[in-house]
């Protein structure tokens, strides 16, 4: 598939792994890039990002990527404004990392792991990823449906394609169960997804990234990272962002790599 001219939306991109991202689609040829965030931060790269490039490549949005309303919105202006999206990466992420059972050795009762806080990593995590990918393959069949087209064939362009970001995790890692089972629920919805979405020429795959230094991973604290991380993977540093924006790039360009790619620097969840 081809990035260059093309519409890309990118959730979570006001650091990290998205911001990285919309750098990486930008000096491949996007003709425009959509920056959601629940962050106002995001305001601010896309000004910043405009003004080096010297015209408009980017568009902000601000809202919670979990609200159907604001998803169903930001499509709407942005097909109004700059036409369908054709590539869409949801990288909104959280961690709200603890043991699913433990003791309270005062009390000697056992505690588990909250279910509110399973259903938040759920519903940012796993929900709407899949569904602000859901809403690009809906406006990208629509589209097709104006135009009088149905299957898509092999004789056209590739249509779309949607990036999910993965873990490692995914193959479990203590301290994380809501967040490995919102990665590893991102492998049944890509491989389902990509069955369903190319029938309108929609690629789908998902990214496992390693340990990356973002905001998240560094919130775990440099104690953490020295002893846990960075002994186990075979690089002994963290993986920088733009090395996991360019191997996604790779998996939006490369319409003969489908499934799943992992970008763990050799770091494996320990027994």
């Amino acid at each position: 598939m081809k990035i260059e001219n093309k519409v890309a939306l990118v959730t979570g991109a006001a650091s990290g792994i998205g911001e990285a991202v919309v750098r990486e689609l930008i000096k491949r040829g996007t003709r425009m890039v959509i920056l959601v965030d629940r962050s106002d931060r995001v305001i601010d790269l896309a000004r910043s990002i405009n003004e080096s490039s010297g015209r408009v490549v980017v568009d902000s949005r601000v809202g919670n990527t979990t609200e159907d309303a604001f998803r169903t919105r930001v499509f709407d202006e942005v097909t109004a404004q700059h036409g369908v999206v054709h590539i869409c990466v949801p990288a909104a992420g959280i961690t709200r990392d603890s043991l699913a059972v433990k003791i309270d050795k005062a009390t000697g009762k056992s505690l588990v792991y909250p279910s509110n806080l399973f259903r938040e990593v759920i519903e940012v995590n796993l929900l709407a990823p899949i569904y602000w990918a859901l809403e690009m393959v809906a406006r990208l069949a629509e589209d097709r449906f104006r135009r009088g087209l149905g299957r898509w064939q092999p004789e056209e362009e590739v249509q779309g394609a949607v990036i999910f970001i993965g873990s490692v995790s995914s193959q479990g890692n203590k301290g994380q169960i809501s967040y490995a089972v919102s990665k590893a629920g991102l492998e049944g919805a890509a491989a389902t997804l990509m069955k369903e979405a190319m029938f309108y020429g929609v690629r789908c795959g998902v990214i496992h990234p390693g340990f990356t230094d973002t905001p998240m991973v560094r919130a775990m604290g440099d104690d953490y990272i020295n002893k846990n991380i960075l002994p186990y993977t075979q690089l002994r540093r963290l993986i920088r962002p733009t090395e996991i924006a360019d191997a996604i790039c790779f998996l939006i360009s490369n319409s003969a790599v489908s499934g799943e790619l992992w970008a763990d620097a050799g770091w494996h969840p320990s027994a």
